[in-house]
């Protein structure tokens, strides 16, 4: 007599993450052995990445070099200047996203300063940007004074004391934080009120800290601002000093030993707390410091040996870090590697861990979140922006695969059937299922196709755009803007425009504008809310425009009402133990696994 069909499922693929650290016959279905160019989305269901599209139309003087930092200057007006560093010289962009070289910005006999490193700690201070690098002297981008030049900290009109050559620098309470200079990394040096060209007079000073590690000598690795509090990192342990904003009374409040920060540039506010990493792992500030030196709060634990293994080969001032509130996660790129960790931020699991994924074919040199929410990466001659579902126009490959699983009975052996697998998104493309048994590598495989489908909805009308509407502007009084579909801009919406030219002249990518006289594929926009001024332009400008909400509004990053497609394949083979795996190319759309199930009979017992 013909045995039942019995169905296995796993109804939230992935929705733990990466579990590379406990023996897979032990993880619970949700966790993945391997889930690379994968996000978690807000639903739990395990999906591409975005990619990433140039910002920049071309590369200027930054030339085949890529930028090692990269910064955003918010002036007491609002205006936003990106600035970055590369090819041993300072940028910013302009306001068509042209890249524009910062020259030196004194006349002979005055000297520019030599730069031949390019991994400068910078902190913007009262609509100033500072650079600082240990040894190399401090600049300063002062937009008031010139928008194309730079020059020496000490060369600003009324500089008193003398500026630290720090290697770590940030601006919190009024003023800026400087330590780790070639001479002193004991030191944490601090400004005049809003002044960061003033270091001596004022309440300008400095904390020596020597004599107050809990735990023997240490060196300064960071700083960070959080709550009131300074925090001050070093490679193993931690300083927590009170009163921040009035150094003069700042009072040691708490100590950590035997945790520190092993990497400058790893460290971020998330606005409730400050992620790290640690010679252990990626931690938590808040829960280092309730938990002290208890190595309990790895926040990387579920691939902790993976993860600190690669950590310990890489250049550790090159690690760059950025936390996006926008995405919901804190990204690691290890260079060396060429990989990228991604920790989901929305929530932890059980055991305090974030979920993880991991990125190989994106790269970024630097990384910066920026006031409106774009995350904006660091590429050979790039400034790029993460966004769409394409690497800079090309395809970039998603891998999901299940950890080992027997399918209801240890002690039986599994007829495997047929696999289904529910996606959603993706068009006109191949999706690879592949399955082994037994822990073998030697996986079986098949292809199944996703149809040509319409995926309109997917993030654009229905469920908003946070990557923006691409739209036409014309040259006339007033100008119109015009879409396939605006239905997601409504009146009194606050929008800013892109170009990858220029935009018609009336108009500023550095400029908030409301939305007034909307309809289905028009509007007009106004500095000022409803009824507003509708805006004038007088060019025509160039290029491809895009319009995108401030604060966009995502209902649902796969949703139901977005393409959704079941594909099924036959399937063969028998083992006690299970594992699935599933590949896709991304080539302009998105996809995520929604469900899967593995149908198998019964076999022979063991």
């Amino acid at each position: 007599m013909s045995q039942t069909l019995q169905t296995a499922s796993i109804s939230a693929p992935g929705f733990f993450g990466l579990n590379t650290q406990d023996s897979p016959l032990d993880l619970a279905a949700g966790f993945a052995l391997v889930a690379t160019n994968c996000v978690i989305d807000q639903f739990g269901r395990i999906g591409s990445r975005k990619g990433w599209a140039r910002v920049n139309a071309s590369a200027g003087a930054l030339g085949a070099n890529a930028p090692a930092v990269i910064h955003e200057l918010v002036q007491t007006d609002g205006t936003l200047t990106i600035l970055f560093a590369g090819n041993n010289k300072l940028f910013k962009l302009d306001s068509s996203n042209a890249v524009v070289e910062l020259t030196y910005g004194l006349a002979p006999p005055s000297t520019a300063p030599t730069i031949t490193a390019n991994n400068w700690s910078c902190a913007s201070l009262n609509g100033i940007t500072y650079f600082f690098q240990s040894g190399f002297d401090p600049l300063i981008f002062d937009p008031a004074v010139s928008t194309t030049t730079f020059r020496r900290v000490s060369e600003k009109t009324g500089y008193a004391g003398t500026v630290p050559s720090g290697n770590i620098a940030i601006s919190a309470y009024g003023r800026l934080w400087v330590a780790d200079t070639a001479s002193d990394n004991t030191t944490v040096f601090f400004s005049d009120l809003l002044s960061g060209h003033i270091w001596t007079g004022g309440t300008a000073g400095s904390l020596n800290i020597n004599q107050v590690w809990p735990n023997g000598a240490d060196n300064i690795t960071g700083l960070a601002a959080h709550n009131n509090f300074l925090i001050i990192f070093g490679q193993r342990q931690i300083l927590v000093y009170s009163g921040a904003n009035t150094p003069s009374t700042i009072t040691l409040a708490d100590t950590v030993a035997g945790i520190g920060c092993i990497a400058r540039d790893s460290i971020q506010s998330t606005g409730k707390d400050v992620l790290f990493l640690s010679n252990s792992g990626v931690r938590s500030f808040a829960r280092t410091v309730i938990e002290k030196s208890v190595p309990i709060g790895d926040l990387s634990k579920n691939v902790r040996s993976d993860f600190m293994n690669i950590v310990a080969g890489e250049t550790l001032a090159n690690i760059k870090s950025v936390y996006s509130e926008t995405e919901a996660f804190y990204l690691l790129t290890l260079p060396f590697v060429k990989e990228v960790f991604c920790f989901d931020t929305r929530g932890q699991l059980q055991d305090g861990s974030f979920r993880v994924t991991t990125w190989d074919s994106i790269e970024p040199t630097a990384l910066l979140s920026r006031r409106n929410g774009d995350v904006l990466l660091g590429k050979t001659s790039y400034v790029a922006k993460y966004t769409g579902a394409q690497d800079d126009t090309e395809s970039y490959r998603l891998l999901y695969y299940t950890n080992h699983a027997d399918l209801g009975n240890a002690n039986v052996t599994s007829l495997l059937k047929r696999l289904k697998v529910i996606v959603i998104g993706g068009t006109n493309q191949f999706v690879t299922i592949k399955w082994g048994f037994d822990f073998s590598t030697n996986y079986l495989a098949t292809n199944a196709q996703i149809p040509t489908q319409a995926v309109s909805e997917y993030g654009i009308a229905e469920y908003d755009n946070p990557d923006g509407q691409v739209v036409t502007i014309t040259n006339a009084s007033p100008s119109v803007i015009t879409s396939v579909d605006l239905s997601a801009f409504v009146n009194n919406n606050t929008v800013t425009l892109t170009t990858t030219g220029t935009l018609p002249t009336g108009f500023s990518v550095s400029t908030t504008y409301y939305i007034i006289n909307a309809s289905t594929n028009t509007c007009n926009l106004s500095l000022t809310p409803s009824p507003g001024t509708a805006i004038n332009t007088s060019s025509s400008g160039s290029g491809t425009h895009t319009m995108q909400h401030t604060h966009p509004t995502v209902i649902a990053q796969y949703a139901n009402g977005v393409a959704l497609q079941t594909l099924s394949v036959s399937a063969s083979g028998s083992g006690k133990i299970v594992q699935t795996g599933y590949e896709a190319d991304i080539d302009g759309a998105a996809l995520s696994i929604q469900r899967i199930e593995i149908q198998s009979k019964d076999g022979k017992m063991l």
